[in-house]
């Protein structure tokens, strides 16, 4: 069974050569693609003189579109059973893939998230932890369910499950967007715990607080209430 880890990167000059490395050496047998959303740093450089033995697909946007894009994009090149999303900032440890993929392994799942939040607040700081307490307070009031960590970094799917979604986001609203498809389509999300190891924003954390949290809040409460897709029988009539 492969499974295809897609890296969205953007100005990860200090981190995403280890990303790689670590990626390459789990137990596993992995395809990793890397999508570098237009990089101005010396990014592209070292994933094309630096890594790129141990990537088996690089793809490169001409300019920086957002972390959805890049993961829509990296998604168009996997060939795995199973699709992993891998953030480049090593907040989280692919030493963790063991956890992650036990349930998919054990077809006792199809979809899994690394919940940085199941066994507490852990590493997080306290405005990372109740924004995204209350994004998570949000999705599980609109959908009635139980998740702890709705922008977990850590996704992992069944590759046609991700594939059957019609995604369109193109920056950090991906994470709420895929969640809400997820859910609509009647998929079960399992929550397994990750360790999590933040940076501050001054080590150059891009998500912004206000504006991709109120953007996160809008996505879900758009895809709780528009109508579902038609059935492909419903296109037929």
């Amino acid at each position: 069974m492969t499974i295809s880890v897609i890296i969205p990167v953007y100005n990860e000059e200090a981190t995403i050569a280890e990303v790689v490395q670590q990626v390459a050496r789990v137990p596993f047998n992995t395809e990793i693609i890397v999508v570098d959303d237009g990089s101005t740093d010396a990014t592209p450089r070292i994933l094309r003189d630096g890594v790129r033995a141990e990537v088996d697909c690089l793809c490169t946007l001409p300019r920086n579109r957002g972390k959805g894009a890049a993961i829509r994009e990296g998604l168009r090149h996997a060939t795995g059973d199973i699709v992993l999303i891998q953030d480049a900032d090593l907040e989280l440890l692919p030493e963790d893939y063991p956890q992650l993929l036990a349930p998919l392994f054990r077809g006792t799942a199809r979809v899994v998230y690394g919940s940085r939040f199941l066994r507490g607040r852990g590493g997080a700081r306290w405005l990372t932890y109740f924004t995204n307490r209350a994004l998570t307070w949000w999705a599980n009031l609109l959908f009635g369910t139980h998740l702890t960590d709705v922008a977990a970094g850590y996704k992992v799917f069944r590759a046609q499950v991700l594939r059957d979604l019609p995604l369109q986001a193109e920056g950090f609203e991906f994470c709420p967007e895929v969640t809400a498809r997820l859910l609509r389509a009647g998929e079960r999300i399992c929550e397994v715990p990750v360790r999590y190891q933040p940076r501050p924003p001054a080590a150059g954390k891009k998500l912004r607080y206000l504006r991709d949290g109120a953007k996160a809040v809008w996505t879900l409460l758009k895809y709780r209430i528009q109508s579902p897709p038609a059935t492909p029988n419903e296109v037929a009539k």
